[in-house]
């Protein structure tokens, strides 16, 4: 009769082992997601889609002096999967940090005065298959009112994502 206790408190100890163990790491994975960076599409109309296009996971790393941002190898290349012409929100845990106005290409004859995600090179000229994140497009309006106003205005949220990369190591050395 002893010995059935034993095992019985045993078994309840493991038993509660395990699912703390399990609740803590759906914990983790939550709290993860909270603090998490990721990039959704936004269609014309202002609505998310329902696909994430990339996450900080897809990021291999960012040059701040270039505004380069290399992908990894992903199963299609981001171009294939942003819709031209939508905007880009990005989101830190929960909260938006800022939306990028367009996906463009060098081939583009829009301008735009807020942030862009640019495929090629706008200072070479050159579609190099690299991804770019400036300040307008074309670079030759950056000096405008408007553009730099848009600076102004996204500095913090500029400042809170290159700390997060910084953070996760993500910063082209």
């Amino acid at each position: 009769m002893r010995t059935k206790k034993i095992l019985a408190w045993m078994m309840a100890i493991a038993i509660t082992s395990i699912t703390l163990t399990a609740c803590s790491h759906d914990k983790e994975v939550e709290n993860s997601s909270k603090t998490s960076l990721r990039a959704c599409g936004l269609s014309p109309s202002g609505t998310h889609s329902s696909s994430i296009l990339f996450t900080d996971d897809d990021i291999e790393w960012f040059d701040v002096n270039t505004r380069e941002i290399k992908f990894k190898d992903m199963s299609a290349p981001l171009y294939e999967r942003i819709r031209p012409f939508n905007e880009i929100e990005f989101y830190l845990g929960e909260n938006s940090l800022f939306v990028v106005s367009s996906f463009v290409g060098l081939w583009d004859s829009r301008i735009f005065e807020d942030l862009v995600l640019c495929y090629g090179n706008q200072e070479s000229t050159d579609i190099d298959g690299k991804y770019y994140l400036f300040d307008c497009y074309p670079l030759q309006y950056l000096d405008t009112e408007a553009v730099i106003a848009n600076q102004k205005k996204n500095a913090l949220q500029w400042d809170i994502f290159i700390s997060y990369l910084r953070s996760k190591g993500k910063l082209k050395k």
